[in-house]
């Protein structure tokens, strides 16, 4: 089976706001510009980075602070983009001006931090939205499909990694604990998500790591069980680049999903006896982030300030899980006193 998904445009969508000019936001804002949606403005920390976005991506609004932008009355839903760090605070200023967000991941740099924002949007009635933009691609929501129609029987095990080779120096952002750096939270946090996603919040967490010069992790191993007795495998690494492949493993059949598991992908669903029961092929347009604003834009058009794809409460949730993770292998944050 082969299935082609493309992304399409509406006039019925919001004005998007880019906060934080990095190699995310640029991402983020060409799938933006791929799936036809109106991005009106941009903020940055300095004017001149803020304009030079601008003028690349053709955008109408260049703000020289975060404030500006949140404050733009023709912005509707910002994107937050920083570093790990600033999210909560950045969010929050949003919030504040009454914007709907998009906070990308990892939500917050630990759970109080999730809490706090996941209040202030409700007390504002706002979308407060984690951009864990896996969870939406087309391949990822086949997967949710064949699990709930019990092709693969009673899910027993999910394995995932996320492995890449970045940088050894230690003024690095990944390396450096003072900007939330370290594998778990850039790399880690994507199949902890995923088994998440799958199996369920976790029931018992154990986790072990190899930590850098900085204090930060290089790499993360968990097995976690899950509310069925189901058991996951996640690996994270910043200083080695493995397979990046994840597999379902269920009494009646598997599911094998080709590398980079977590991007746009193919995957087979093979029985236990071997045989082929669908082969699944993912076309795109983009990298494949314009998928969760599409869904993001729909929900507010909906009236609705929380979703069911990956619902607040979960991603705070997952804040917590990626906090005892931290607890187990003896990484803190400076901002975490």
């Amino acid at each position: 089976m082969t299935n082609q998904t493309t992304s399409g445009s509406s006039d019925t969508g919001l004005r998007w706001g880019i906060l934080a000019t990095g190699g995310i936001a640029h991402a983020f804002t060409r799938d933006l510009r791929t799936a036809g949606r109106e991005v009106v403005a941009v903020g940055s920390r300095t004017q001149d980075s803020a304009t030079r976005f601008a003028e690349e991506y053709g955008i109408p609004h260049a703000h020289g602070s975060y404030e500006q932008l949140a404050a733009d009355p023709d912005v509707d839903i910002i994107y937050i983009a920083t570093p790990h760090p600033g999210h909560r605070d950045a969010a929050a200023l949003a919030i504040q001006h009454g914007k709907h967000v998009l906070v990308e991941k990892p939500f917050t740099l630990n759970r109080d931090e999730a809490v706090a924002l996941r209040d202030l949007a409700a007390d504002a009635g706002v979308l407060v939205m984690e951009a864990m933009w896996t969870r939406y691609l087309p391949h990822m929501v086949r997967l949710r499909e064949i699990v709930a129609a019990g092709t693969l029987g009673e899910v027993r095990t999910v394995f995932a990694d996320h492995t890449q080779r970045i940088s050894d120096d230690p003024t690095h952002r990944l390396n450096d604990l003072s900007l939330g750096g370290g594998a778990l939270l850039d790399l880690g946090i994507y199949p902890v998500s995923f088994v998440c996603d799958l199996l369920g919040l976790p029931t018992q967490v154990r986790a072990l790591a190899r930590l850098m010069e900085t204090g930060a992790d290089a790499e993360v191993a968990t097995v976690m069980t899950h509310p069925s007795g189901a058991v996951s495998t996640t690996v994270s690494s910043s200083r080695g680049a493995g397979p990046n492949t994840a597999h379902i493993v269920g009494t009646e059949a598997r599911v094998e999903i080709s590398g980079v598991w977590y991007a746009a992908t193919d995957f087979r669903v093979v029985s236990h006896d071997g045989t082929i029961l669908e082969e699944y092929r993912s076309e795109i347009e983009g990298r494949g982030m314009q998928f969760q604003a599409l869904e993001a834009e729909a929900l507010v058009a909906a009236g609705r300030t929380d979703g069911d794809v990956l619902p607040i409460a979960e991603t705070v949730a997952i804040m917590g899980v990626l906090d005892d993770i931290r607890d187990q292998i003896g990484v803190r944050y400076p901002q975490e006193g």
